[in-house]
């Protein structure tokens, strides 16, 4: 599964890829323990997948056709701005129902805009989007419409439908549509807007007619408005697979050995799950906020431990303590806002005494003491990791609370995040909108939230033995994040995957363990790690050091300018398919140099390139970079690795020979020679 995840997300790069998937009515959540469990169901585990691949799915084979008709024909869209044209007033209303349904946009109506179709339209038009034009409308109105839509800056795309009547004629319309259309992008040759139709009852002439011309067409208002959000969601896709992430805190700097000290350590004692205050300092370890939380065994220590609170003015929170109780308010093990011993005393009685009759067989250890937190603006969230059997490790996030099964709202994403990607899982949940502001109630603090769920998935990829968390809830408010309640479930990883990488991760995460302090022979300290998707700012500033006859040995071309489309390529890395290592001057932090591999389809030989800042060349730092690809191949199980070289850099064809690079002219291009090197 990872092998083949990675193909995709190589192959949406270069063109659309759409698939088809059935049994999306997977059952098999209902046995799972935690709310993230429960929540993350098998079929969303592959949403999730086919997003991190950038593959776009349908649900069924005429939706597969339908968007490979949209895909082949036309470019996708700037945005997701829709502007309807139509001679029919029902069916243009129809196909904005089912444009907001589908999360796009209907194009908004400028003064300008609606003034110049006033001037070429009857005055019975409707005056807004859809624009209808009112049911005898001909071809030369459909034109004069159209010719206006297309110049309005406020539209993305544009969507022509036609209702056919016994006053014009729909050949002559679709005629002088394609007409205009073909005109249109003639005189926009580098980007035009896309154009698509939906003529209602179309006979063959008619749909060989707008074929012909390119122009997508559908037998309906709802495909047509399908085709087009098959447009918006590839361009968004294309748009996730080249994003450059926001860089973590340099302060963030996890405390695994104590964590996994934890983890470890309940594992050894043969539990299953983690004691509450085990989890406050696993969280604690990852720098991720929690309500002050003790355990007490009893009654008096439960007494005892809330004084400490009732001392910082803080009121408490008893909730039952149990291994075999895993949601507590099943047996109203949950009692708030308690604000003096005495009522301490009797809460406590209370929920063991409860927790006993409603479930004899459980182990009770007494009773988890917290304190208040009262954020009366605050919103409910829930975070976690589940276990997939397919892909493994998956992270949650959704509204939280009691009822958070019920209410189902819920996105999840392949480990490891960044910051973008824990944006986007945030965006793509109904509750993003509450963490928005509104009246009287500021807006969340959206940034703390993503920064969890990046801290979640780094846990887990240094922790695998952590089979579940559940963060539940997570208050977030304007001022930060908080959790309340969490459980963790923990037992032998998931060895799901072979090969280098975490067995429990179906996305390779980043390779830490090839980040080296090295010396050079002149005393020159420099830092190599793995390149990752924020550095495109490092990689910008690195080539204005690069003069460009050494760009051209590396890129065999002049290289003018460097666009975020050609940088992306270089810096989003899928790691299971390749690496780069960048080197960094110790002293100054500038980038100084960089080597990288690419793999073969089969993952035997791979490509190798280098590139050094020309003003430091001659110190041994390309030669310390290729020492350490070639071990990072070995390491890899390549059996060789490759490159390409101009004939006139004998620099790099002296150091491949000396490294026993078998060096040879290609046949094909007398001015480059094949270098290889088997391992």
């Amino acid at each position: 599964m990872r092998a083949s995840s990675c193909r995709r997300r190589a192959a949406a790069r270069v063109k659309p890829v759409v698939v088809v998937k059935s049994g999306r009515m997977a059952q098999g959540a209902k046995a799972a323990a935690t709310h993230t469990g429960a929540l993350a169901g098998s079929d969303a585990v592959y949403d999730a997948a086919f997003r991190r691949a950038g593959v776009l799915r349908v649900a069924d084979l005429r939706e597969l056709f339908d968007c490979a008709e949209t895909l082949g024909r036309v470019e996708s869209p700037a945005g997701k701005r829709l502007a309807i044209l139509t001679n029919g007033g029902g069916i243009g209303v129809l196909a904005i129902d089912r444009l907001v349904e589908l999360g796009g946009i209907p194009a908004p109506m400028t003064d300008e805009t609606r003034s110049k179709l006033a001037a070429v339209l009857p005055s019975t038009w409707s005056g807004a989007n859809p624009v209808n034009i009112v049911g005898d409308a001909d071809a030369g109105r459909y034109a004069a419409a159209l010719e206006v839509l297309l110049a309005d800056p406020g539209n993305d795309a544009i969507l022509v439908l036609n209702v056919q009547t016994a006053i014009a004629s729909a050949v002559d319309i679709a005629e002088t549509v394609t007409a205009r259309v073909k005109t249109y992008r003639e005189q926009h040759r580098s980007w035009a807007k896309p154009v698509l139709a939906a003529w209602v009852g179309a006979d063959q002439r008619i749909i060989e007619t707008l074929s012909g011309a390119g122009i997508p067409n559908y037998p309906t208002e709802d495909d047509a408005v399908r085709g087009f959000m098959h447009l918006v969601r590839h361009r968004e896709v294309i748009e996730e697979l080249s994003q450059v992430p926001p860089a973590m805190p340099d302060t963030f700097v996890p405390d695994v050995e104590a964590a996994r000290t934890i983890v470890t350590g309940a594992i050894a004692d043969g539990r299953k799950w983690l004691e509450p205050v085990e989890i406050k300092h696993l969280l604690e370890a990852y720098d991720i906020a929690m309500v002050p939380t003790y355990a007490a065994a009893n009654v008096e220590e439960a007494v005892s431990c809330a004084n400490e609170m009732f001392a910082q003015g803080s009121t408490v929170v008893l909730k039952i303590m149990s291994r075999d109780i895993v949601h507590k308010s099943d047996v109203g093990g949950v009692v708030l806002n308690l604000t003096t011993p005495e009522a301490v005393r009797a809460a406590a009685a209370n929920i063991l005494a409860r927790a006993r009759k409603l479930r004899p067989e459980a182990r009770i250890a007494g009773v988890i003491v917290q304190a208040m937190v009262v954020k009366a603006k605050a919103r409910e969230l829930i975070l976690g990791l589940a276990d997939d059997p397919i892909f493994g490790t998956v992270v949650v996030f959704g509204r939280g609370g009691t009822a958070v099964e019920i209410i189902n709202d819920k996105a999840l994403a392949l480990p490891p995040l960044d910051l973008q990607l824990a944006r986007d899982l945030i965006e793509r949940t109904r509750v993003s909108r509450l963490l928005r502001a509104y009246p009287d109630v500021p807006a969340v603090k959206q940034d703390a939230v993503a920064t969890v769920l990046v801290k979640l998935a780094q846990m887990a990829a240094d922790i695998p033995e952590i089979r579940e968390f559940d963060i539940n809830p997570l208050l977030a408010d304007e001022t930060g994040v908080t959790a309340v309640d969490a459980r963790v479930a923990v037992g032998s990883p998931q060895r799901l995957f072979v090969g280098p990488g975490l067995a429990n991760f179906a996305v390779r995460a980043y390779p830490s363990q090839w980040e080296r302090h090295l010396q050079l022979k002149d005393g020159w300290r420099i830092f190599v790690r793995p390149l990752r998707p924020e550095d495109e700012p490092t990689i910008h500033e690195f080539l204005r050091h690069v003069t460009s006859h050494d760009l051209r040995l590396r890129f065999f071309a002049p290289m003018k300018e460097f666009t975020h489309e050609f940088i992306a390529r270089l810096t989003q890395l899928d790691y299971a398919r390749a690496m780069a290592f960048i080197a960094l001057d110790e002293a100054t932090h500038e980038m100084v140099g960089v080597v990288r591999i690419h793999s073969d389809s089969i993952y035997e030989s791979g490509e190798y390139a280098i590139l050094l800042r020309s003003d430091l060349k001659g110190r041994g730092l390309g030669w310390v970079l290729m020492q350490l690809i070639i071990e990072y191949a070995r390491s890899e199980g390549l059996k060789a690795i490759s490159c390409d070289v101009l004939q006139e850099n004998t620099v790099m064809l002296d150091m491949c020979r000396q490294l026993g690079f078998d060096v040879k002219p290609d046949p094909a291009e007398p001015d480059i020679c094949d270098v290889r090197l088997k391992l």
